[in-house]
């Protein structure tokens, strides 16, 4: 029986969202494995500490600013991936917002329109530019960085919910379609980790002890709790494994 490769050498892996959080974990994780990490964020200055961490433990980053939001932005910044190496192996859609917490019978338009935006429309269009060069050689391995809250809409946070629900439904569809191309297509569905994107949860004392006595591990998860997943996922280790949904909850949905 062979042994099980984690290895990413020679593999070039764009994570959004890479500035801090589960993002920059993931970014961490996939270049102490070897692979050569294109970091995104809409501000690059944000993601140079990011970049230097990496090369302080030995492994190869890139920055390149892009609001995941924009599709023209989009464009530029896979043209520029194109140019520059010709290839792309690894996709981690992880940019995500949240710009609302509240009920839904309160929200406008514009809150809608940007949480869709950032949540749904920027990984869609990521990843049809993504498959195109992992399709050129040979294929690749993207994820889609969901919620718990896709499977179970958390209060205050039904429009959120709803775009993390749709994008476990768009892991699935692609996963389908790009089967026959070699390209894997995995969600991961994080519960409660302490990052900047839960502070409006970890800064309110009463919802905080209130989210984790839900969790039967009775505690927040850290993003590095979160990247060893990710890691599976875009490694030989899961060469069968697509259009499923990894849960890193703590047991909260058990």
């Amino acid at each position: 029986m062979d042994k099980v490769d984690f290895s990413l050498n020679g593999k070039i892996a764009l994570i959004t969202g890479a500035s801090r959080g589960i993002g920059e974990a993931i970014a961490v994780t996939l270049a102490d494995y070897g692979a050569r990490c294109i970091l995104v964020s809409r501000k690059a200055d944000a993601l140079k500490g990011v970049a230097e961490k990496i090369a302080s433990r030995g492994g190869k980053a890139e920055v390149m600013a892009c609001h995941v939001g924009d599709l023209k932005q989009i464009d530029g910044l896979m043209q520029q991936i194109k140019d520059r190496y010709g290839k792309l192996h690894i996709l981690i859609n992880n940019a995500a917002t949240n710009p609302y917490f509240g009920e839904m019978l309160g929200a406008d338009e514009g809150i809608w329109n940007k949480t869709f935006d950032v949540n749904l429309k920027g990984p869609f269009f990521l990843i049809k530019h993504a498959a195109v060069l992992m399709t050129e050689t040979g294929g690749g391995s993207i994820v889609n960085v969901s919620s718990i809250n896709g499977v179970k809409p958390a209060p205050y946070q039904g429009i959120y919910s709803i775009t993390k629900a749709g994008l476990i439904s768009m892991t699935q569809a692609f996963a389908k379609e790009l089967a026959a191309r070699n390209i894997r297509v995995n969600a991961l569905l994080p519960g409660l980790v302490d990052t900047h994107f839960s502070k409006a949860i970890m800064d309110n004392e009463a919802i905080r002890d209130y989210a984790v006595k839900m969790i039967p591990m009775n505690r927040n998860a850290v993003p590095r709790e979160i990247a060893g997943v990710v890691l599976y996922l875009v490694s030989d280790a899961a060469t069968f494994t697509t259009g499923a949904s990894f849960v890193v909850d703590g047991g909260a949905l058990a």
